[in-house]
């Protein structure tokens, strides 16, 4: 009886199938690098269509092998725009409904930043972003405006929410982003559209790209951009 106790004593309570604790370093290693990681996902999410009923299915390893084919033609091509070419000229409408053109811009130089989508984590945060450090462009006397295919009204209340100070012009038909190359076919969840690739542009003062930034991360993007002009 009293070997039985004794044996009783020394078996492991049962956990349930529960997860084992992690060591207390890589506890908060996994902790610090979460908020990150979701933030990444988010950016790349930022103009997604969501998922769910009405959306176009995923495409087949067959049909993704037949649309890659023909990536690069069409009406919705990126142009290339690129450092050394004269900037694509312009009138779009900003936040307030005023006509802003590329002839008004000319003597000063400026960069044009392109972004999915008014109000989501990664537009926001790099909206932010650029807010944060006007005081160190303006310094370089550089303006900066920001595009989306975001309504001029949508585009009022998202400078007024963050308190942003420059430009947004508004880009419906996105026939900037076209010229500039930055409308693109994009994945997500294995389902294909049409969405804008976050991208940046210094234009110097006579209309030339004298800097490129596409496929843009946001954490870090603003401060290589100041370094840079």
């Amino acid at each position: 009886m009293a070997s039985k106790k004794a044996a009783a004593k020394k078996a492991p309570k049962k956990t349930g199938g529960a997860r084992l604790a992690l060591p207390k370093k890589a506890a908060q290693k996994r902790a610090k690098s979460a908020p990150r990681a979701e933030a990444e996902r988010e950016v790349d999410r930022d103009d997604a269509p969501p998922r769910g009923k009405g959306r176009a299915p995923a495409l087949s390893p067959k049909a993704k092998k037949g649309k890659a084919s023909s990536k690069g033609s069409g009406d919705d091509a990126p142009l290339g725009i690129g450092v050394g070419d004269s900037a694509p000229s312009f009138v779009l409408k900003d936040h307030s409904g005023a006509l802003v053109s590329s002839e008004s811009l000319r003597g000063s130089p400026y960069l044009i930043y392109f972004y999915p989508k008014d109000d989501t984590p990664g537009c926001t945060l790099e909206a932010c972003g650029f807010r944060d450090s006007a005081p160190r462009f303006s310094a370089k006397g550089v303006r900066v405006l920001g595009v989306s295919p975001d309504s001029p009204e949508v585009h009022a209340r998202f400078r007024k929410k963050y308190g942003l100070t420059f430009p947004l012009l508004s880009d419906p038909e996105k026939t900037l982003a076209k010229a500039y190359g930055v409308w693109v076919k994009k994945m997500n969840y294995g389902r294909e559209y049409m969405g804008v690739e976050r991208s940046t542009f210094f234009v110097d003062r006579s209309g030339v790209v004298k800097k490129a930034w596409r496929r843009v991360r946001v954490p870090g993007h603003v401060d290589e951009v100041v370094h840079s002009v």
